[in-house]
């Protein structure tokens, strides 16, 4: 087996990190650049000097080490320049944070489809400036219009609206929400009939039915337009989202059909090279070769063609150089996300693809561990990376790509053939069509495998999580690549074959110990929370952190007060509950650390009673929840219902309330009593005014044997409502450790000078509360007291 070369591998390292302090601080853009560059000066004439005065086998390595740390200065210098040179213009246009601005510009990207429902696309501006007088000026700007058509790449368009300034470190120096939007001139040339062609197809994909109409375009073209909300979660939930656009693995689907059918015809390899460089072009063009497509093409056609051609021996090194190119003509890739995953699942393709593949075919037939090896290297390489950004993990997106990744070549060589087809629309209908069905089951594999149980797993993004995946994803690595099995003692020294022996013990360790962590959590968070939840329990405060998430049940019947602030924590703590359905959805108001949790009882929710939406990503959320077959009730005071056997009437907001605007002083407040479950009150995150007005206008007498205190125990609270209220129990929810203080010190004192009994969720975990007769009864998971 030939030895792979990674003396390049340090240089896109020193790139890579240079780029991403440059464009993170662009300040020190010069300083380092020039550093740079004199140190790679004297050291070059250092090792002239040296290679004329001296000669032998060591000089000449000595010569050659210090010649690659030559051009990985100058490299990292040249990205720095390249910072530099772009940071006056950038800073011109963040003058312009927070005003009205026009922009002239040429569409540089493909469009999407936004959460907040914009069409959002880059623009490479011409000019900038007030409406009516833009100056000229050439930065990249993030630009989100009203869904529009004519929006294609290379179109030049005038759009005005806010501007807002964007962190160090982001692509686009600009971000505009638009209010006006108009195409001055419409796309020419290739880029015309590359977006005619696009079009047609798009349109005779939609005609379809779902669950492969929309996901089609995505496979084919890159448009994911027409990917619905939930589907796309479900791809990203099963670890197929790399389909829903174009990604080095559409690049690489097209380089590899090109070489098959090229060789098939008799083509030689230079004839194969040769004609997959040029379709590889062709695809570029059609789906827009904005920076994201050039960037996956390049990974993918360095780790196809570096196989293909027999050199795998050479991938690293090839991979390396085109890493060092993209960041030194565009630096602000190091800090783009799809960027990082496409070097890293290039290089597990060419690096760790045959060693799993090896480690493999020692318990399964060699076709097999090669199919096996291609979506675990990426998920080996990829889990760190996606650990420092994203919530979840995926635990079946091995499986999932298993099932769905032999679909993917067919459908998108296929829809290609479509759109090639577009002037012969029978031909072209056909091939639509029959593009469909690959697409559909990569839907169907998707929806089902994101509704297995355990298909994610939830983990608090940032570096410690990844470090974590990190440490277990080398670990597996070590153990299928057979590190042990493979040693040769006869080739390596003792002291390398006690290395490689101790490194599959620990790692084989360290995964046992994993595993068992894990599946003792699963159980202890499952069927024994379950079993150990006591049964005359009423109302649950879950420990969702930082938010508010409460239960009341009664004869069966379960209603949920806001969500919390992650999905994650929610299911759980539903799971731990046995809790399926959700009867009563109470939306209290939109803040995040309200609503962030919806997505865990998306389609389980009967009926939602919320509160004034102030904004359109509000309606937006409830537009979802009706999709999932909700019934929407706006909350106004009066208002009154059964759950079970209880009653429950809405205290809070008033109907178009002009003091009292949508958000925290517009919290719905709800009383629920009977049927099981002791009086209370939930105040959501009402302010000490609003409180006032709330307690004049309902007349609230109290006892109460729970009140939610409001806004997770600010200190902004009415006295005289929790002296009326008279609370048995103050239930407070917040996160530990919070930024807010929350509960504050004289809240705490505030109830408890009442009489009341403190329970917080960042002291005592999940609360629980029942009835025994005349008797409250309280269960909390750990014995902390609440002061």
């Amino acid at each position: 087996m030939k030895r792979r070369d990674f003396r390049l591998l340090p240089l896109a390292g020193v790139v890579w990190v240079s780029a991403l302090v440059c464009v993170c601080w662009p300040e020190a853009a010069w300083t380092s650049g020039l550093i740079c560059a004199i140190v790679a000066a004297v050291l070059l004439a250092v090792m002239v000097v040296r290679d004329r005065s001296r000669d032998g086998l060591d000089d000449r390595r000595s010569v050659g080490r210090g010649g690659l740390v030559a051009v990985m200065l100058a490299a990292a210098a040249a990205a720095a320049l390249t910072v530099a040179l772009a940071t006056p213009a950038r800073d011109s246009a963040a003058a312009s944070d927070g005003r009205i601005v026009e922009i002239v510009g040429e569409v540089a990207s493909s469009a999407s489809i936004g959460q907040d429902g914009r069409l959002w696309f880059e623009v490479q501006t011409q000019g900038i400036g007030p409406p009516g007088a833009a100056t000229p000026l050439s930065v990249p700007v993030r630009v989100g219009i009203e869904p529009a058509d004519g929006f294609d790449l290379g179109a030049t368009v005038r759009v005005k609206g806010q501007a807002l300034a964007t962190d160090p470190g982001e692509r686009s120096a600009l971000i505009m929400f638009a209010d006006e939007s108009a195409v001055e001139r419409s796309a020419e040339g290739v880029f015309a009939v590359a977006a005619g062609i696009r079009h047609d197809f798009i349109a005779r994909s939609v005609r379809l039915p779902d669950p492969g109409a929309g996901l089609l375009p995505g496979l084919a073209v890159g448009d994911t337009r027409a990917v619905s909300t939930a589907l796309n979660d479900d791809m990203r939930t099963s670890g197929l989202s790399h389909l829903t656009a174009v990604s080095g693995a559409n690049c690489a689907i097209v380089v590899g059909a090109v070489f098959w059918l090229t060789a098939l015809c008799g083509g030689g390899r230079r004839a194969r090279v040769v004609l997959a460089g040029a379709a590889l072009a062709g695809f570029v063009v059609l789906v827009t070769p904005e920076p994201s497509v050039i960037r996956a093409s390049v990974m993918a056609g360095v780790a196809m063609l570096t196989i293909l051609l027999g050199r795998p021996s050479a991938g690293a090194g090839m991979l390396a150089l085109c890493t060092v190119g993209i960041l030194i003509a565009d630096p602000w890739m190091a800090t783009t996300a799809g960027f990082a995953l496409s070097v890293a699942a290039s290089g597990a393709l060419i690096l760790l693809g045959p060693p799993l593949a090896r480690g493999l075919a020692r318990w399964m037939p060699q076709p097999l561990a090669v199919a096996i090896s291609v979506p675990l290297a990426a998920q080996l390489a990829c889990g760190p990376i996606i650990a420092l950004f994203a919530e979840q993990q995926s635990l079946v997106g091995i499986a999932a790509n298993l099932l769905a990744g032999p679909a993917a070549p067919v459908a998108t060589v296929v829809g290609l053939l479509a759109c090639l087809a577009g002037p012969v629309p029978f031909l072209a209908d056909l091939l639509t069509a029959s593009a469909w069905l690959p697409a559909a089951w990569i839907a169907t594999c998707a929806t089902v495998s994101a509704r297995l149980p355990l298909a994610q797993v939830a983990l608090v993004p940032g570096i410690g999580s990844a470090l974590l995946v990190a440490v277990l994803s080398g670990c597996l690595g070590v153990v299928v690549c057979g590190v042990r099995a493979r040693i040769d003692p006869a080739r390596r020294s003792r002291r390398s074959v006690v290395l490689a022996v101790w490194a599959h013990r620990v790692s084989s360790t360290v995964l046992i110990v994993a595993l068992s962590l894990g599946t003792a959590h699963l159980v202890l968070a499952g069927p024994l929370a379950r079993l150990s939840a006591p049964d005359g329990w009423s109302i649950a405060a879950c420990d969702v952190g930082q938010g508010d998430a409460l239960l009341v049940r009664s004869a069966g019947k379960v209603a949920l007060i806001d969500t919390g602030p992650d999905p994650g924590a929610l299911d759980e703590c539903l799971r731990s509950l046995a809790i399926d359905r959700i009867d009563l959805l109470v939306l209290t108001h939109f803040d995040l650390d309200h609503v962030g949790g919806v997505e865990a009882v998306q389609g389980r929710v009967g009926t939602v009673l919320h509160g004034p939406a102030g904004e359109t990503d509000d309606e937006r959320l409830l537009a979802h929840l009706r999709e999932g077959g909700a019934a929407l009730t706006p909350a106004i005071t009066g208002l009154h219902g059964t759950l079970g056997e209880a009653t429950w009437r809405v205290l809070w907001p008033q109907r178009d309330s002009a003091a009292f605007p949508a958000g925290n002083d517009a919290s719905v407040v709800v009383e629920f009593e009977g049927g099981g479950v002791p009086r209370s009150l939930f105040l959501g995150d009402l302010s000490a005014a609003a409180q006032r007005m709330l307690l004049r206008t309902s007349r609230l007498t109290g006892p109460f044997a729970v009140v939610k205190v409001a806004h997770h125990g600010s200190a902004d609270q009415d006295p005289g409502l929790y002296e009326a209220l008279h609370p048995t129990v103050a239930v407070f929810s917040a996160g530990v450790d919070n930024d807010y203080g929350h509960p504050r010190a004289e809240t705490l004192a505030l109830l408890e000078a009442t009489g009341a009994h403190v329970l917080r969720t960042d002291r005592q975990g999940r609360v629980l509360l029942g009835t025994n007769g005349d008797e409250l009864q309280v269960w909390t998971e750990t014995d902390v007291g609440g002061s």
